[in-house]
């Protein structure tokens, strides 16, 4: 009777001890890494000066410096490339919102000219994303900033350039991706993934050809090869092109005819 008695309680305790283990503190963290990635646009270049990330948790507000505070040109970061901005250690729970703060070195190339980019809501309160996501003790989550250097560069009357920023966030959970090859060089070609008559995403392949579009919603959509104008290179679609989360729709090597 007495070992039974004994036996019971050291079975007790090991499951109050397992259970607490599994039960979130107060002090639980979990960390998160900031990629800036792009989609294309047809600049020289697009400089954008990024100094910090601002997460807005349950727990309040908290800012990150970047990696490597300063200067990126969006354009290096197109076709699947990204680069790490930041790493967060953030209490676990739910994260609402992503900030992105710019400093004042902001410029955008065209034709070799370089002209300041005016954004000072950017600089004041940050660039807002929504991204929700409830962390988990000791885990690990990689988040993307999709920056759309061609759609976020506004040209003014007066010749000036503005930054009216389009961006979003996804994450693993959230990234439908499609990546394939178009030929020729020479049909100069961009890449559009369409859904009804709205344009999704372009892309604009690399020198070989290769394109890659990430951060797509789960759908199906048609994409759009477009040769450049007075190439003498037919146009083609690939219809109901499939797109599942945490999948790579792999198109292959698309050949465009005269």
């Amino acid at each position: 009777m007495k070992k039974s008695m004994i036996l019971a309680g050291i079975i007790s305790a090991f499951t109050m001890w397992s259970c607490s283990t599994d039960t979130a503190t107060g002090n639980d963290t979990a960390m998160v890494n900031v990629k800036l990635t792009d989609a294309p646009a047809l600049y020289d270049a697009v400089n954008i000066d990024i100094q910090k990330v601002e997460f807005t948790t349950n727990n309040g507000t908290t800012t990150f410096n970047a990696v490597n505070p300063g200067v990126y040109n969006l354009l290096n970061f197109r076709n699947g490339m990204d680069v790490l901005l930041s790493q967060a250690i953030l209490p676990v729970g739910n994260v609402s919102q992503m900030r992105l703060i710019l400093g004042n070195n902001n410029s955008v190339v065209v034709n070799g000219v370089t002209y300041p980019l005016d954004t000072p809501s950017a600089q004041q309160s940050g660039l807002k994303l929504n991204w929700n996501q409830t962390l988990s003790p000791n885990g690990a989550y990689n988040v993307w900033i999709d920056f759309d250097a061609g759609r976020s560069i506004v040209k003014t009357g007066n010749g000036s350039y503005k930054l009216k920023p389009v961006l979003r966030a996804f994450s693993e959970a959230t990234d439908g991706q499609i990546k394939g090859y178009v030929q020729p060089q020479a049909a100069n070609a961009m890449v559009h993934v369409i859904k009804a008559a709205d344009t999704i995403a372009t892309a604009l392949p690399n020198a070989d050809g290769f394109f890659m579009f990430r951060g797509l919603p789960a759908n199906t959509y048609n994409v759009s090869f477009d040769a450049a104008a007075n190439t003498g290179y037919i146009d083609q679609n690939k219809a109901d092109v499939n797109v599942v989360f945490g999948q790579i729709t792999d198109l292959g090597i698309t050949t465009l005819h005269q």
